[in-house]
């Protein structure tokens, strides 16, 4: 910042500094001495007074120059009032008065006022300018006091040459020694997740080497990182994958197993070092609106990157993808405004106490829909909601190939607002609901529309999709649905179906 457009910062209410020595009062503290004759009057009223060689006249271009307007005529003194006498010379024991409209800035003990004289003793350099410096260092007081105190005043002390004004400071060596932040704070969460969240570098085995980065977290002691699948996907054909921790280490890891659909996908480090710290997993089911939220990632691959939000909604249904062209994936997602970014894929979204309840997956965009593209956050982001990423991670640690939980049923995926509706036909002319399926042992048929799936209201095929897939296979669930202009309900036992199709 330019110490010279701070010394013309002076607040409009106060009356410009004078070009000119301010004339004192007319009854000085020390007497006159008889032998100086007082300047007659006619000639000091006829007379305009010579602007002085001031250096502060070219602080600044734009400053008012006093100097620069004639003096108004001045009425002759009566003859009973004895002319003013010249001001004595001040002494470091006596200030010099301050004349009214000369005294803003309020000038410090034993130094003399803007525009008095400079005492003699000692012999000072031509004081004009560091007098300007002096009004420039007051100015900057006031701008610096909230940034740093001690900084303002030393400088303001520094230009004064007053050395009984120190600062009150504290140095960062007299601060308390054992700062502790409580455990509830963002800070203490985020410290204590950090070391088992890992940024995730996968290449492809192509002759490009093409791939991506994204962010996993420890899942157990064993070496297991929990993930996207589409963080992966590009390496798992005979690609690479890396795995960084925040201290830098970074080891090989390898595919266990991934779900499309699930977009879950579990990692094994190939040589995991002892002492892995698993992030406890929490209840996304008593998740409510509102409740706090951390996510933790690698956005734009910037490691260790964490973010604050709540909680924005609940069993939003969601369908993502990565804009390969490869199958969508659908979940009835955690909402989330916490920043979410392309690299935050399969981090962690943590709860107030630091346990995780979703894995961010999806964000939407201004320009291009769900998925993940390189657009940035705008506060909407999505999270698979951990309850049911633990199902599917456990299942492909077990067997290295999701399961998912089907009604046997083909729907229209297109149309929305009304609910789903069981297609005409499946693929390739197949039947669209399957023969002593779930949905047939229900009772449904062709053309029905499923307006309903246990507590949830249905509006889409890939809303009843998101809803399905929250469950296991084997539970019932009572479903509503229309025919005919006609609303029923039914129950369906669900079906199940291995691997990706």
């Amino acid at each position: 910042m330019s110490t010279e457009n701070e010394g013309t910062a002076v607040p409009a209410d106060h009356p410009a500094a004078p070009s000119t020595p301010s004339t004192p009062p007319t009854t000085p503290t020390t007497p006159a001495p008889p032998t100086t004759p007082a300047p007659p009057t006619t000639s000091s009223a006829s007379t305009p007074a010579p602007a002085p060689t001031d250096a502060r006249s070219d602080a600044r271009s734009d400053a008012p120059t006093v100097a620069q307007t004639p003096a108004p005529e001045a009425t002759p003194a009566p003859a009973s009032t004895p002319a003013p006498a010249p001001a004595p010379e001040p002494t470091a024991t006596t200030p010099t008065p301050v004349a009214a409209g000369a005294g803003w800035p309020p000038p410090p003990p034993t130094v003399p006022a803007w525009g008095a004289p400079l005492p003699p003793a000692p012999p000072a350099p031509a004081a004009p300018r560091g007098r300007a410096g002096g009004l420039v260092a007051a100015v900057l007081v006031a701008a610096l006091v909230a940034g740093g105190i001690g900084g303002g005043i030393g400088y303001w002390a520094a230009q004064r040459g007053d050395e009984g004004v120190s600062s009150t400071t504290v140095s960062s060596g007299e601060a308390p020694a054992s700062f502790k932040r409580e455990p509830g704070t963002v800070a203490a969460v985020a410290a204590k997740a950090l070391p088992s969240v890992v940024t995730i570098q996968a290449k492809s085995g192509g002759s490009q080497g093409e791939g991506g980065t994204g962010t996993g977290f420890v899942y157990d002691q064993e070496g297991h990182i929990v993930t996207n699948n589409h963080v992966v996907a590009s390496a798992a054909e005979g690609g690479t994958l890396s795995v960084t921790f925040p201290d830098g280490k970074s080891y090989d890891a390898e595919v266990v197993g991934r779900a499309e659909g699930y977009d879950v996908a579990v990692l094994k480090l190939t040589n995991a070092p002892k002492g892995l710290k698993p992030l406890p997993l929490g209840d996304s089911d008593k998740v409510a609106v509102g409740d706090s939220t951390i996510a933790i990632g690698a956005p734009f691959g910037l490691s260790n990157t964490v973010t604050t939000g709540i909680i924005s909604a609940k069993n939003r249904p969601v369908a993502s993808g990565d804009g390969s062209g490869g199958s969508n994936s659908y979940m009835s997602a955690l909402q989330t405004d916490a920043s979410i970014n392309p690299g935050n894929s399969g981090g962690p979204l943590l709860d107030a106490s630091g346990a995780v309840i979703g894995i961010n997956s999806a964000i939407q965009s201004t320009g291009s829909g769900f998925g993940q593209s390189q657009a940035g956050s705008i506060g909407l982001g999505f999270a698979i909601p951990v309850n049911q990423a633990k199902n599917v991670a456990q299942q492909l640690i077990r067997t290295g190939k999701p399961v998912y939980p089907v009604i046997g049923a083909t729907v229209n995926m297109q149309e929305q607002g009304e609910g789903a509706t069981i297609a005409s036909q499946g693929s390739g002319g197949t039947p669209s609901v399957t023969p002593n399926g779930p949905a047939a042992k229900a009772g449904l048929k062709a053309g029905d529309v499923i307006t309903g799936f246990g507590d949830h209201q249905i509006d889409s095929g890939p809303s009843l999709i998101s809803e399905i897939w929250t469950h296991k296979p084997g539970d019932q669930v009572k479903i509503t649905y229309e025919r005919d202009g006609k609303t029923s309900t039914a129950t369906v036992t669900l079906g199940e179906r291995t691997g990706d199709s």
